[in-house]
C-alpha cells in the first residue's frame, strides 16, 4: 500500500498540487516570452522597418528642393577690331529649385494605400509570429512540467522495485521463492533504471527548448491550466471565429488590397503628369569682372505619354495576374485555417476523453496491484504478476501525465487556431506592444534620420 501511494502522489506532482510560493506560472512565463523572445522582436523591428515605406509613399506629394553653386575661372585674350582684351574673370552662382507634382496620375494616392495596405497585413504577421511564440511557450512549459513528474515517477519506480528486489531475495532466502523470481526482479530493475536515465535526458532537453522559447531556465513550475474560458462552446463557433479573426486569413486579404492598388500603380504610368518647377539664381562675372545677375522662373510641365515600348502595358497585364494569385492564396488560406481548427478541436475532445479514461485506469491499476501483493503474500501470486501488476500501474501514471499535458497543450491550440492567443484577448500581465504608436510616429515625418527610439 505505501509503495502505490507513493507512485500516486508522483504522478499528480506536476499538475494537480499546488505550487510554492513565488513558483513561476504558466501565465507569466508567457509574458516573458512577449517581452523577450528574439524571434517576436526581430517581427516586430521588420515592421516598423514597413512602416517607412508609407512615409516614402506620401513623399510623391511634397516638393523636393535642391541647392546648386558653382565657382571657376575664366581668362580671355584677343583682339575685337582693334581693341585688344585680356580678362580674367571668376564666374560663379547659386541657385534654388523648387519641383512640385501637381498630377501624375493619382499614381502617390496609389502608392500610399498600398504602404498602408502593406502594413497593414505585416500587422497582422506579427500576431501570426506573437501566437505561434505563445503556444510554443506554453508548450514547452508543460513538457517541462511532464517530464519532470515522469522523471519523479521513474526514480519513484527504482525505489519500489529494490524494495520488491530486497523482499524477493529474503523470500528466496527462506525457500519461498526460486532463483527464477530473483532474477525477474533484477531484470525489472535494471529496466527502471534506464528508464530513469531516457527521462533525465528528456527533462534536459525540455529544459533547452525552455529556456530557448521563454528566455530564462525553469525555475519551480507552478501547475498549467486549461485555457477553457477562451475555447469556444463548438466547433461550429470556433470555425467561425477563425474565419473572421485568423490573422494569416486577414494577412491575405491585406495582400490582395495591396495587390489591386498595384493595378492602379501601374496604370498611373499612361496618364498625364503636369508638375511646376520654381528657380531662383545669382550669377557673378559671367562675361566681364564685377558683372552680375539674378534671375527666377516659375515653369508649369505638362507630359502626356503615347507610347513608350509597351513596358507599362506588360505591367498592367502581370499586376492583374498577381492579382488572381493573391485571392487564391487567401482562398487557401481561409481552407488551411479551417483545417487546422477542426485537427486542434478533435485533438482536445480526444485529450479530454484520454484524461478521464487514464484516471479511471489508474485508480483500476491501484486495486489490482494491492490484490495482487494481498495473493502473493499467501501464495496465490508469483512475484511476476506483482511486477507486471507494478509495471501496470506505473505505465497508466504516465499516460496521465502525458494526458494532462496535452489536456493544456490542446487547449491553447485551439485557441491559436481560432485566432486569439494573443497578449491582449488572453489578458496576460504585460504591456502590449503597440504597433500603431511607431506607425503614428514615423507616417508624416518629412525630415530626421533619427529613430524615434532615438538610435
Amino acid at each position: 500500500m505505501r509503495w502505490a501511494r507513493r507512485l500516486s502522489s508522483a504522478a499528480v506532482l506536476a499538475f494537480v498540487t499546488v505550487g510554492p510560493a513565488g513558483a513561476e506560472t504558466l501565465e507569466s512565463a508567457l509574458s516573458r516570452a512577449y517581452a523577450a523572445n528574439p524571434a517576436l522582436n526581430s517581427e516586430r523591428a521588420r515592421l516598423r522597418s514597413v512602416d517607412e515605406t508609407v512615409a516614402q509613399a506620401q513623399a510623391g506629394y511634397r516638393p523636393t528642393v535642391s541647392i546648386d553653386a558653382d565657382i571657376g575661372i575664366s581668362r580671355t585674350q584677343g583682339r575685337i577690331a582693334t581693341q585688344q582684351i585680356d580678362n580674367t574673370t571668376k564666374p560663379g552662382g547659386a541657385g534654388i529649385t523648387i519641383n512640385q507634382t501637381l498630377f501624375n496620375g493619382f499614381r502617390t494616392d496609389s502608392q500610399t494605400r498600398q504602404a498602408e495596405a502593406n502594413v497593414l497585413s505585416n500587422r497582422e504577421a506579427i500576431r501570426l509570429t506573437e501566437m505561434t511564440t505563445l503556444f510554443n511557450a506554453a508548450q514547452s512549459y508543460m513538457n517541462v512540467l511532464r517530464d519532470t513528474a515522469n522523471l519523479e515517477l521513474q526514480r519513484n519506480n527504482v525505489e519500489v522495485l529494490e524494495e520488491q528486489l530486497r523482499q524477493t531475495r529474503d523470500r528466496f532466502n527462506v525457500g519461498e521463492v526460486t532463483r527464477t523470481d530473483v532474477a525477474q526482479a533484477e531484470a525489472r530493475l535494471s529496466g527502471a533504471r534506464s528508464q530513469v536515465s531516457a527521462a533525465e535526458s528528456q527533462l534536459r532537453s525540455s529544459i533547452g527548448i525552455y529556456r530557448q522559447n521563454i528566455g530564462v531556465e525553469p525555475r519551480q513550475l507552478a501547475p498549467g491550466r486549461p485555457l477553457d474560458r477562451y475555447v469556444p462552446r463548438s466547433l461550429e463557433e470556433a470555425v467561425d471565429v477563425g474565419l473572421r479573426e485568423h490573422p494569416q486569413i486577414l494577412a491575405s486579404f491585406h495582400a490582395v488590397d495591396a495587390a489591386e492598388l498595384q493595378v492602379k500603380v501601374a496604370e498611373s504610368m499612361l496618364s498625364p503628369t503636369a508638375g511646376i518647377q520654381g528657380t531662383v539664381q545669382q550669377r557673378y562675372d559671367n562675361q566681364f569682372p564685377g558683372d552680375n545677375s539674378a534671375a527666377a522662373s516659375i515653369v508649369g510641365r505638362l507630359s502626356i505619354p503615347i507610347y513608350q515600348g509597351g513596358t507599362e502595358y506588360s505591367q498592367i497585364r502581370q499586376a492583374k495576374e498577381l492579382v488572381g494569385q493573391a485571392r487564391l492564396i487567401a482562398e487557401r488560406d481561409r481552407d488551411t485555417v479551417r483545417s487546422l481548427i477542426v485537427q486542434a478541436w478533435g485533438r482536445l475532445e480526444a485529450a479530454k476523453a484520454q484524461v478521464l479514461a487514464s484516471q479511471a485506469q489508474v485508480q483500476a491499476n491501484e486495486v489490482a496491484l494491492n490484490g495482487v501483493r494481498e495473493e502473493a503474500r499467501v501464495g496465490q501470486r508469483t512475484t511476476l504478476d506483482v511486477l507486471n501488476a507494478q509495471q501496470e500501474l506505473l505505465n497508466s501514471r504516465v499516460n496521465l501525465i502525458l494526458a494532462q499535458r496535452d489536456r493544456v497543450v490542446n487547449s491553447y491550440d485551439v485557441v491559436q487556431t481560432i485566432g486569439r492567443l494573443t497578449v491582449r484577448y488572453t489578458s496576460l500581465p504585460v504591456t502590449p506592444y503597440s504597433p500603431k504608436e511607431h506607425f503614428d510616429q514615423v507616417k508624416d515625418l518629412w525630415y530626421g534620420v533619427s529613430t524615434p527610439d532615438g538610435r
